[in-house]
Parts: C-alpha cells; structure tokens; sequence
C-alpha cells in the first residue's frame, strides 16, 4: 500500500524526500495547478521537468498521453526518476498511467489538490484514461509511492469542484458508515476543517482495498453510483451539459438508491433520505427522455459486468453496500425515470 500524509504540505513534502534516491524529477500539473498550487511546493524540492497539461475530463486521452511521455523522452528521463502528479483527478489517474507505462514504470508520487482526488482518485492505485468516450477504459492498477495530502490545496477550488469531491465523501458514508453519511449530509460544504473528513473518508477506502486490491471482490462496493454516474459523465463528455464527475455520480447514487429499493429491499425510508440529501447537496440535473436509451448503452462499457450482464454494486441499508447484483436493462430505466420525476 502507498504511504498516506495528512498534513501541512511544507513538512510532509521534505520529509518524504529526506533520503530518497531519483536521478530526475518532474511534476505534471494543468494550468490552475502550475498558478495556484505549483509554488507552494516549487521551493520545498528540487524540479528538473514541469509538464503542462490542459484541464479537464476530455483531455484525459491517449493524444495527452503522448505528449507526457514525449516531455519524459525529450528531457532523458531514466527508469530512476519520479514523477509527482500535482493536480485532481484527471491529473492523478493519467499521471499514474504514464508514470507506469513510461520504460516500463518509474515512481510516482499524487499530490491532491482537489477534494475528490484527495478522498478517493488518489488513493487505491486504480490509473487509466478515457478511450473513445468511455470512462477509464484503458488503465490498470499500480499504487503511488505516496499520497501526501494537505487541505490547503481545497482554499484554491471553485465551490462547484468541492462539490463534486462531496459525492465520493457523501458515498463513503452511504457505503460504509450511517453516522459519518449522516455527520457530512447535514454539514453539507459548510466546513472550516476538511481534515477529519478527508482522514475518515480515505479511512474507510484504504479498509476496503487492503481487503481487495484488484477489485476482485469487496473493493466493488466502491463503485456505488458509478454504474450510472459513469454512463452519464461519459453520455454527456464533451456537450454542452458536461457534468463534473460529483455532479454524474450524484445521480446515479440516487438512481442505485431506487434500484437497491427494487432488487435488495432497501427502505423506502432510507431512498427518501439518500433522495433528499443528494439533491440538496446537489441540486437537479435536466436529463432528455429520448437520451435514456443511449445512457443504457454506456452502462454496458461498466467494468464490473460479466458475460455482457449488467453487476452492479448496492446497498442493503444505509451504511451496508454488497455488489455482483445483476440488473437488467428495464431496472436501469425505471431507475433514471425515478430521477426524472424528481427532477421535473
């Protein structure tokens, strides 16, 4: 398992390299990390490389790809380098990825800058990029050296991308906890210290991968939400309704709620407060009818099905998830029609 750091950047960050042997290092980072968060570590280690990648799911690509392994090419980095990976998802994941694949695998250090990434991309060594408008299609699972995580980093989002960290956080609770769900839920954004909730929240990830890190089995339960929520961050990848991966997954957490009503009985208590929670947090999303169809569609590309059946992950109650739950297509409709007519 990775080394995990909750502290203050300016001493984790020495700290950790104290003694570390690389021949060269580089930090990949978008355009909002290289102005706002770039300089809080620059003067702390020494950097011989900054690559610069645009922000943004739809540039999580092979052609981006390309471009940081050429950056590594071009200035000779060996198998004895590092790369640090200074940024949210997108940059954790497809820094991961190359980091990997480059000569075959140099070290790699994630530096979360955002909630989502400190709480959930960042932690479990699952790396990949999106292929052809599929989410994460192409990956595999490699842990970071180390994952060094400093609340600072949050004082730089727009509200909108902490948001979208809330539903990995909110997830948490619904899969593992109901009194951490129930803390966060009636707390909604309204927190002066993150700490303890990033600390819970990763917590209760890195307990579940210990137990499975390939996603054999327990590790699933993760995916809560994201059978659907993939489905509509990769139907709506590039238009003009492009959802953040939070707002997507969201959604779908509500969708998966009905369904675990419908196939594993969970409480229509339960559904109404899950419903009532998420929408609150993160209000309602106008989905098309006539789209319903091609939503479906991507549910198959899901990395949890088996023998083209559609598994999902679900809850039992509030606090208690199981997965391989196979669902048809006709449940998954009925599922985004409940969402519909909340959302009316």
């Amino acid at each position: 398992m990775s080394k995990i750091v909750i502290d203050q950047i300016e001493n984790s960050l020495p700290d950790y390299f104290e003694g570390l042997t690389f021949s060269k290092l580089a930090v990949l980072v978008d355009e909002n990390t290289r102005r706002d968060c770039l300089p809080i570590i620059s003067e702390l280690i020494p950097i011989d490389l900054i690559i610069e990648i645009a922000s943004g799911e739809a540039n999580k690509t092979l052609t981006t790809c390309s471009r940081i392994w050429q950056a590594l090419t071009d200035a000779e980095f060996d198998r004895h380098s590092i790369l640090i990976n200074l940024g949210g998802g997108v940059i954790g994941d497809m820094g991961g990825f190359c980091a990997s694949t480059y000569k075959r695998g140099i070290s790699f250090i994630n530096i979360p800058t955002t909630l989502l990434a400190s709480v959930d991309a960042s932690v479990g060594g699952k790396l990949g990029i999106d292929f052809n408008g599929f989410k994460n299609h192409i990956g595999l699972f490699r842990e970071p050296e180390a994952v060094l995580v400093d609340d600072i980093f949050l004082q730089t989002l727009p509200k909108e991308e902490l948001r979208s960290g809330f539903a990995e956080v909110l997830k948490h609770g619904l899969i593992a906890d109901i009194d951490y769900f129930k803390q966060v839920s009636s707390q909604g954004l309204d927190h002066e210290n993150w700490k303890p909730i990033i600390a819970h929240s990763i917590h209760i990830k890195n307990e579940v991968v210990k137990s499975d890190p390939s996603e054999a089995g327990l590790r699933k339960v993760l995916n809560f939400g994201h059978t659907v929520g993939h489905a509509l961050e990769s139907h709506f990848l590039g238009t003009s309704n492009h959802l953040l991966h939070g707002e997507a997954i969201a959604i779908g957490m509500i969708c998966e709620a009905y369904l675990s009503l419908k196939m594993l009985g969970l409480s229509k208590h339960n559904l109404d407060e899950i419903t009532s929670s998420l929408v609150s947090n993160f209000g309602k999303v106008k989905i098309n009818r006539k789209e319903l169809p091609d939503i479906v569609k991507h549910t198959y590309q899901d990395k949890k099905n088996l023998n083209g059946n559609l598994n999902f992950s679900l809850l039992k109650s509030i606090g208690e998830a199981t997965f391989d739950i196979q669902v048809n297509e006709n449940d998954v409709i009925d599922s985004l029609f409940y969402y519909l007519q909340i959302a009316d």
